[in-house]
């Protein structure tokens, strides 16, 4: 099995006394500047002078200038009594003026941090299905993967709270009440003396140690690209605390309004707003909803943008409500900073008992980011800038490709119910057509309807649940009434490629199936036995739901030798990438998806099976246009012409998927063509891909049945916003099976399905 590892083919920088020593060394103080700095030290050893943004150290300064052709930027860097300062901050206009954005920023960095619980979701499968015994080990190892945690809810009691699924504990997690005392915040101080430049690829990294962060310890870097005005800020540090569970706020303090005149962003409805530091000043950060999590400071004929990192900033929640993530601060008359953040508890009480923040387990390296857009224009120039890296915050369209979301309790039939027919769209189907996505697998019968009613409740309701998700498609936006399950253990997402009518609870003298007017077949599930015999029959398939967390705790793992596992109407698992979200990984959901994806394509690979593959799952309930959807929405992009209509077999689609014709993407990078060439031990793996953000490298992953190993190639020598064609060569001697994947500078990124290499089996 794979290990949790921070970021591929980068390890922590260490400062010791001889990596200070170096040719570019400035002990000049100069005391005619208006701020006063201390001596600077920076090891030049990884700078490379001539690839990627520029640097150089002069008295008691290091400037930095990168960007592209018309669009240039430029920071100068100081430390004043062991802070890391940004002297100036300028961008270039079109016509060669150096535009000042900002003079004397401090980079701010919060962190608050609780206590990792464990949940008694997640225990109840351990317990009751799989009959494990709960020892400390067991716990240490589940608990980084809760949902239903709030460490900063004090006392944490169960009121308030949906009713909890049959047999779950009434209390989310075992030890409560939660303390006061467990909650900590810490503001960062910084005891630098020196920093480092790294030149990587087409990017510079400027780095200064001495950042402490109350429980972390570590970095304050700041990151540089060719080809865009992006900055990047992060906190790079580690905690050797146990369970610790956190949220950060970022950003710089220091602009005046002497320079940058306003605060702009759109709200939640998309209308412009802004804010002139004409009132008093502020004690707090001031939390805007910002529509795609954008703030832009403008000055004249300049202006920069921040905004967090587009998913990884995002620990899974029940809704997508816009909670507020970015932020401004007037600290006085004439100064103000921007940054990001996330707030301390969910906006709807219904929900609070799910805000897990992010984990830090002891030793791993954090990286709290927070991005910078600059724009020699107008605010709304900024914006565009910032935006473009998200598509928008759209999902581009792809010729041959259609745009999958599933796994969505949005309670559609009761909504559509209610308006007194079923002729209606409701906003979720509206949001996530604007985003762009083609096909919505739902689930209802989560907490709604009659799931378990064994008779004429829940078929009028499937009734219902089919004729309305039919009148709400059209010919290219497909909503298909799937389900949730529980029939083989742990949670199931269900595909089937029409609708089909089934009952739990099958008694001793029903029969399988039986014709009941007006509805038709009728099939009745009594056991794990039952349900794979309706799969068989009407040719449906299934994949794990939220796999290795909530109530699927524990599968696939137990299930591996499982005649459910072994079968190939199950085509795999779901990719949700916010549940355990660790700042320090380079992939998002490495252990929970990746590592149990190879695990099992290990255990079937001499079994003559299709490979397992693995689909996008979103998994939360009500939402509306104006939420802030596209951070935790992943989507499968799958490889199918055009939609069958939805009073067609849906059979082409579920073939599609059965047939690993597929990627997954969080939406920044695209892998628009791959196929694996050649035969025999000498194969090449061939893929088109776009992406926005700088990436961070590509991977290929294989398995030879017992273990897992991988090829990265790194590619931060490539500029942003471009198209390669990747040919890599590789030996496939004794592997099994072989994966692609990219990943960007954010942690965001795309994946293909798993192919058998030799033999050929089935299904290929």
């Amino acid at each position: 099995m794979m290990t949790r590892s921070n970021r591929a083919g980068a390890s922590h920088p260490t400062w010791s006394g001889a990596g200070l020593a170096c040719s570019m060394v400035c002990f000049l103080m100069c005391s005619t500047l208006v701020l006063h700095a201390d001596p600077i030290v920076c090891d030049v050893k990884e700078y490379r002078a001539g690839i990627g943004p520029t640097a150089t150290v002069d008295g008691d300064s290091v400037t930095v200038t990168w960007g592209q052709s018309g669009s240039t930027a430029r920071a100068s860097f100081v430390i004043q009594n062991g802070r890391p300062l940004i002297r100036e901050l300028a961008v270039r206009a079109k016509d060669g003026t150096w535009r000042i954005l900002a003079r004397d920023l401090a980079p701010e960095f919060e962190v608050t941090s609780g206590v990792r619980r464990i949940s008694n979701q997640q225990l109840a499968p351990l317990i009751s299905e799989l009959h494990q015994e709960i020892t400390p080990e067991l716990i240490e190892r589940e608990k980084w993967q809760a949902f239903w945690d709030a460490p900063l809810l004090v006392p944490g009691t169960a009121s308030r709270v949906r009713p909890t699924a049959p047999g779950e504990a009434a209390e989310r997690n075992p030890g409560l009440p939660r303390k006061p005392e467990e909650i900590r915040r810490a503001s960062a101080t910084y005891n630098a003396t020196g920093c480092r430049l790294k030149t990587d690829g087409r990017r510079l990294e400027i780095t200064f140690p001495g950042l402490s962060l109350g429980i972390f310890a570590g970095d304050l870097r700041f990151t540089v690209y060719s080809g865009t005005t992006l900055l990047r800020m992060e906190a790079i540090a580690k905690t050797d605390g146990p369970s610790v569970a956190y949220k950060y706020e970022a950003g710089l303090d220091g602009f005046s309004t002497n320079l940058t005149t306003r605060v702009v962003w759109r709200d939640t409805a998309g209308d412009p707003e802004q804010y002139r530091f004409g009132g008093l000043s502020n004690e707090h950060r001031v939390g805007l909803k910002a529509r795609n999590r954008i703030l832009v400071a403008e000055a004249s004929g300049a202006s920069i943008a921040t905004f967090p990192p587009p998913h990884s900033f995002f620990f899974a929640r029940e809704v997508e409500t816009n909670l507020g993530y970015v932020w401004y601060r007037k600290d006085t008359g004439t100064r103000f900073g921007i940054g990001v953040r996330q707030p301390d508890h969910e906006q709807l009480s219904e929900y609070e008992q799910n805000f897990a923040l992010y984990n830090a387990p002891p030793g791993t390296w954090q990286r709290m980011a927070v991005y910078f857009y600059l724009s020699p224009g107008t605010a709304e120039s900024a914006r565009d800038g910032a935006l473009a890296f998200t598509h928008n915050d759209r999902f581009k369209p792809l010729a041959r490709y259609k745009v999958m979301v599933n796994h969505l309790h949005t309670r559609f039939t009761e909504q559509i119910r209610a308006e007194g027919s079923l002729d209606g769209y409701t906003q979720e189907l509206a949001a996530m057509k604007a985003m762009g996505v083609n096909i919505v697998g739902l689930s209802d019968f989560h907490d709604d309807l009659h799931k378990f009613d064994p008779g004429a409740l829940r078929l009028q309701d499937q009734h219902d649940y089919a004729v309305a998700s039919a009148k709400a498609s059209d010919d290219d936006f497909l909503v298909l009434p799937w389900e949730e399950a529980d029939s083989f253990g742990g949670h199931q997402n269900v595909a089937w490629p029409h609708n089909v009518y089934w009952t739990y609870g099958r008694k001793a003298e029903q029969p399988f199936s039986e014709d009941i007017a007006p509805y038709g077949k009728v099939y009745h599930v009594g056991s794990p036995e039952d349900f794979q015999r309706i799969l068989d029959s009407e040719n449906g398939y299934w994949f794990y739901a939220h796999q290795r967390t909530k109530g699927s705790t524990g599968y696939p793992d137990a299930t591996l030798n499982g005649a459910s596992v072994r079968n190939d109407r199950n085509l795999g698992l779901s990719f949700k990438p916010g549940m355990g979200m660790d700042l320090s990984q380079a992939r998002q959901c490495e252990w929970r998806c990746f590592d149990a994806l190879d695990m099992m394509n290990n255990a079937i690979a001499n079994s003559g099976l299709r490979p397992k593959y693995m689909f996008a799952d979103i998994d939360t309930y009500r939402k509306a246009p104006e939420d802030d959807l596209y951070p935790q929405f992943p989507v499968t992009y799958l490889k199918i012409d055009r939609l069958p209509r939805p009073d067609q077999d849906w059979a082409p689609l579920l073939n599609t998927m059965r047939d690993g014709l597929s990627f997954v993407t969080t939406g920044e990078v695209l892998i628009t063509n791959y196929v694996v060439e050649g035969s025999g031990d000498r194969r090449t793996i061939a893929a088109d891909v776009d992406w926005t953000f700088p990436l961070e490298f590509v991977e290929v992953v294989w398995g030879d049945g017992k273990k897992v190993d991988r090829q990265i190639i790194r590619a931060t020598d490539l500029a942003p916003f471009g198209s390669k064609h990747f040919s890599i060569p590789f030996n496939a001697a004794g592997r099994a099976w072989v994966r692609f994947a990219v990943w960007d500078s954010a942690a965001d990124g795309a994946f293909v399905q798993p192919q058998w290499l030799w033999p050929k089996r089935s299904g290929q």
